[in-house]
């Protein structure tokens, strides 16, 4: 009975680990950039949009298409930016879980 005790007190620690990356991971902010900076945009950790910031010369009627691409390319750069962070913190973790890598983790 010894070893399950051991084996539930490890599977307790490691539910309190995910817990923990989780609530840091959904804090985490990242901002991307596109067009030399003229267009900025910040996500949280659940990709939730969190600000935009747009050069005043792109405002012009004729660079609507110009300003569309910038916030698509923007928030590419957010969301790859956030991904990498992401996976760099669940390095960490997923190091001591013995987790294969390339597993996603449901969050």
């Amino acid at each position: 009975m010894k070893d399950i005790s051991q084996l539930m007190r490890q599977a307790q620690q490691m539910q309190a680990k995910l817990n923990d990356a989780q609530k840091k991971l959904e804090a985490m902010e990242v901002e991307g950039t596109a067009g030399g900076g003229m267009v900025k945009l910040r996500l949280s950790g659940k990709s939730a949009l969190l600000g935009l910031s747009i050069d005043p010369s792109l405002m012009a009627a004729d660079e609507r298409e110009i300003l569309e691409d910038l916030i698509k390319a923007a928030h590419d750069d957010a969301r790859r930016k956030l991904e990498d962070a992401q996976n760099d913190e669940m390095k960490g973790l997923s190091g001591g879980l013995g987790i294969l890598p390339g597993f996603k983790m449901p969050f």
